[in-house]
């Protein structure tokens, strides 16, 4: 059995946290896989963890300066900034990230960070309320705009005794995270020369001039999966409800406010190889549309009629001629999750569902991160851990690459 990062190099850069404990540990887990490790520690790792059992667990010299006479002799931060397949940064705290995200080189961490154009993967770790501070959240969306991958944090007790989002990864995670970044760099043009259809954000079905009816979305999956399949080479139609988000790059955006204009955008947008609807259309619309605001009056509040919208996603999956070879659905569910989602399977026609709880406490709805499980036709379920949605959509497109048979 060929270990899933055979003949790998993994440059490991652990930073100046308490979690850094958990960055020997990340070593063992990364040779266990077959990868080779080399270390660099700041300044601050160093009070957490020592050099020499970095150097021990690796079977490499850890770096940690970088005017080291022996290293720079031969520009060792530029070699150490080439010479591996990926970076991971383990814990990422606060203090890296904002030196990553401004450019910074003013240690040898920090400049094999800017040096390299190596794929890299940050693990954060930090208080929960150094996370949610909004430099912290400013820096993290500059590092992914500039390709940075993520994993974690995650939800869980501080070393301060506090709890909430600061935890870094655990080291399993974060070997997946790494295997999946690496499948997907060495993988490009999966989806090179197939259409591939998404459906994102809310529709908004007007009730007067001024009101209307809709579900809560932010489109974040939707556009997070068109970027993806964009990324991965497919041409990509977006059709998308009404969002505030920047459209993807290299996506042919359709933009439509309700459900029957999503419908038509959908079917004119037809063939197409894969059809994602992970847009969140409003069930119901007002059965009469007036042409003027709805006024207050003594006679309290007026009724309301609806009628039901036309259900996109069994309409796409059930045509009898056209149809996708691939058609996806979303199951947004707020209790039982799978039994729902198999349900909706049966009912729809599609090939897979994506679910997951979108209760008030699970903050998806319209936040970073996601927590999905797929459900195939044939009832099966794979559980997916809590991932940022920008992780979820490359994991969920190279999926759908694998069915399509690219």
């Amino acid at each position: 059995m060929t270990l899933p990062l055979a003949n790998r190099r993994v440059l490991l850069v652990i930073g100046g946290g308490i979690a850094a404990y958990k960055s020997l540990d990340l070593i063992r887990r990364l040779r266990e896989r077959g990868a080779a490790v080399r270390c660099v520690l700041t300044k601050g790792a160093q009070s957490f963890v020592t050099p020499l059992a970095a150097g021990a667990l690796s079977g490499e010299r850890a770096h940690t300066d970088l005017f080291d006479r022996e290293d720079e002799a031969d520009i060792g931060h530029i070699k150490l900034a080439r010479q591996a397949d990926a970076v991971v940064v383990a814990p990422a705290t606060a203090n890296l990230m904002a030196r990553m995200a401004g450019g910074h080189a003013d240690d040898l961490a920090a400049t094999v960070l800017l040096a390299t154009s190596l794929p890299i993967l940050i693990a954060p770790a930090m208080n929960v309320r150094m996370w949610l501070h909004p430099a912290t959240q400013r820096n993290l969306a500059l590092l992914r705009q500039d390709g940075v991958s993520v994993v974690g944090p995650n939800v869980g007790a501080m070393a301060e005794a506090e709890t909430g989002p600061g935890r870094m990864a655990e080291p399993q995670e974060i070997v997946a995270a790494l295997v999946a970044m690496l499948e997907r760099r060495t993988a490009p043009g999966a989806l090179a020369g197939r259409h591939v259809l998404v459906t994102s954000g809310p529709t908004h079905e007007p009730i007067d001039p001024v009101r209307y009816i809709a579900n809560r979305s932010s489109g974040k999956q939707g556009h997070a999966i068109a970027a993806a399949a964009a990324q991965a080479g497919a041409r990509v139609t977006l059709v998308s409800g009404p969002v505030t988000l920047p459209d993807p790059p290299g996506v042919a955006v359709v933009r439509v406010e309700t459900a029957r204009a999503m419908l038509a955008a959908v079917e004119a947008a037809l063939p197409a190889d894969i059809a994602v609807f992970a847009a969140a259309v409003a069930d119901w619309r007002p059965a009469a549309e007036t042409g003027e605001k709805i006024k207050k009056g003594p006679g309290g509040p007026p009724g309301l009629a609806l009628t039901e919208n036309p259900d996109i996603l069994a309409t796409i999956a059930q045509r009898a001629a056209g149809r996708p070879p691939l058609v996806v659905g979303f199951a947004a569910e707020t209790q039982a999750v799978v039994d729902n989602a198999r349900a909706k399977i049966a009912r729809k026609g599609c090939d897979l569902i994506v679910a997951n709880d979108v209760s008030a406490a699970t903050g998806v709805m319209g936040g970073d991160r996601n927590t999905v499980l797929l459900v195939g036709r044939d009832g099966s379920v794979e559980t997916w851990p809590t991932l940022d949605k920008d992780e979820v959509a490359r994991r969920l497109v190279a999926r759908l690459a694998a069915l399509a048979g690219a």
